[in-house]
């Protein structure tokens, strides 16, 4: 649309980015604790100077705008310093799952094709080497941010930058960060989220959990999950301190909460259950965050005060594609609630024409909360675009008070712990195994984990693997917790008219169900 021409000079006025969200931080609260991790603790205007340094880092490894930034490590400050960074430069950041197999890290380094890679040694780094020795690519530069003798080092690469501000605004549409999520397909794809998104995401989070600048937020999950990252971008938002664990252990945890006053966090079921044992006696005062020494009052992993409009109605709709929860019953409504600002729903046929209110159909939402596309996927981005409209691959309907009902996934998702995993993905890893001739895989109920994956396997004529090679060429190709727990070995698949494995049937037949169903 052609601006008038009397407008021409408050086109610069506008682009905002997260990059100039971290400027104003350090303007309005310099003094104030921005990020704790271990011994590290920066305030904003310190932790601002540390992100132009890095920014500065990234350019003379040859970051331009559109360029991506890997991470293959665990939680830790550096995460949200070089997403920051990113911004300032105008290139895509991409915290990966650092439990990832070989395999899959090599997959992200072909599909992903970063200019930079940040990597960690401690635990994870023989699986980082391995992939990075089998990368075809010669452009990655590879910084090591947990001191890797011989290796370029982060903090050693940071003395030496510049620390003064320097970075063009970027428009809010710009894709920032890019999260792979589980394969519709069976091939992950990394779903891609603008500035505005995410500071969206971030003022969500920020109201959602009743986070302000008295807040401690403890980023114990991980933080290639947008459920993660709300709280920490809304603690970031609210001008809170941000305090990092490089990956869960419950004592650490217990240990934090004490010496931090932490007030919010992550925090998933089985891992609450291991802080009671460790807590048992009452040694750690956890008083900040729950209210007494069993934490009784734990409801959900996302942990806040008890008066959080999050808290008082629990219960909503979203996807990563769509900047995390987007339905929330804390906005009123019923099901999964009524829609945040800044983006809209429908419930659509597969025309994409609205079906009427009380019938079922695939949910459907616009607006700038939505993804900016999958990086690298243009047939998708395509197949999932219609009539402006972005195809969530979930089904629902408009309750009679025109609240969202999430009916389930159109395609079948297991819910185990935290991490969703599509069978799809599994079954096009076994089917690679010599002794597979067909597979179904599903998720049986769990009374810690919600679910578990079975697969149901013929096997091919003559082989006679035992359920553990199944397992442990899963282990080898995949993140564990996507590798099948229980292996049932069937003569043939149920299958439907059409001649595809029918699941249901199969559900019934091997002890499936639990499926995630919201509203």
């Amino acid at each position: 649309m052609k601006q008038h021409p009397a407008l021409a000079p408050y086109a610069a006025v506008h682009p905002y980015g997260l990059g100039d969200l971290l400027h104003e931080q350090a303007r309005s609260r310099p003094a104030m604790p921005a990020v704790i991790d271990g011994d590290h603790t920066f305030t904003f205007a310190e932790f601002h100077e540390r992100v132009n340094r890095l920014a500065g880092v990234l350019r003379a490894k040859g970051v331009k705008r559109g360029d991506r930034v890997l991470w293959l490590g665990q939680n830790s400050f550096r995460v949200i310093e070089a997403l920051l960074a990113s911004a300032r430069v105008g290139a895509i950041f991409c915290p990966a799952n650092w439990r990832w197999s070989v395999e899959e890290i090599a997959f992200a380094l072909d599909d992903f094709d970063p200019t930079v890679v940040f990597w960690q040694e401690a635990e994870v780094g023989t699986n980082m080497r391995a992939a990075r020795a089998g990368w075809s690519s010669p452009n990655g530069n590879w910084i090591c941010h947990d001191g890797c003798p011989g290796e370029d080092e982060y903090e050693a690469l940071m003395a030496t930058a510049d620390p003064a501000a320097d970075f063009d605004p970027v428009e809010t549409s710009t894709p920032l960060l890019a999260v792979y999520t589980a394969g519709f397909s069976g091939r992950p794809g990394a779903a891609l989220l603008s500035h505005e998104s995410l500071i969206i995401m971030a003022w969500q989070g920020m109201m959602a959990q009743a986070i302000d600048e008295e807040s401690a937020y403890l980023v114990s999950g991980p933080m290639f999950h947008v459920g993660v990252m709300m709280g920490t971008l809304g603690t970031f938002l609210a001008g809170g301190r941000n305090v990092f664990v490089a990956r869960v252990d419950p004592v650490e945890l217990l240990e934090s909460i004490q010496a931090n006053r932490i007030t919010h966090a992550f925090i998933a079921p089985p891992t609450i259950a291991q802080m009671r044992a460790a807590n048992a006696d009452g040694r750690y005062d956890v008083s900040s965050l729950f209210a007494d020494p069993q934490m009784s009052d734990y409801r959900i992993p996302l942990v806040m005060p008890a008066q959080a409009p999050s808290m008082k109605r629990m219960g909503g709709y979203g996807q990563t594609e769509i900047g995390g929860l987007s339905s929330v019953l804390w906005m009123g409504g019923t099901g999964a609630g009524r829609s945040i600002p800044f983006i809209q729903f429908m419930i659509a046929d597969d025309a994409g024409v609205e079906v009427a209110p009380g019938e079922t159909g695939e949910i459907m939402a616009r607006g700038p909360l939505v993804m900016c596309g999958y990086w690298n996927r243009p047939e998708e981005n395509a197949r999932r675009v219609v009539n402006g409209w972005h195809r969530t691959n979930d089904l629902g309907r408009r309750a009679p008070d025109g609240s969202l009902v999430f009916v389930g996934p159109k395609t079948t998702m297991i819910k185990t712990g935290i991490e969703n995993v599509y069978p799809a993905e599994v079954e096009n890893c076994l089917r690679t195994h010599e002794g597979v001739a067909d597979v179904c895989v599903i998720g049986v109920p769990d009374p810690t984990w919600d679910q578990n994956i079975k697969a149901i396997i013929v096997r091919k004529p003559e082989a006679a693997h035992p359920p553990e090679s199944f397992i442990a060429h899963c282990r080898e190709r995949m993140a564990s917790y996507k590798k099948p727990k229980i292996v049932e070995f069937a003569d043939t698949l149920p299958r439907t008219a059409a001649g595809f494995v029918d699941r249901a049937a199969v559900d019934a037949a091997y002890g499936g169900g639990g499926y995630p169903k919201v509203g």
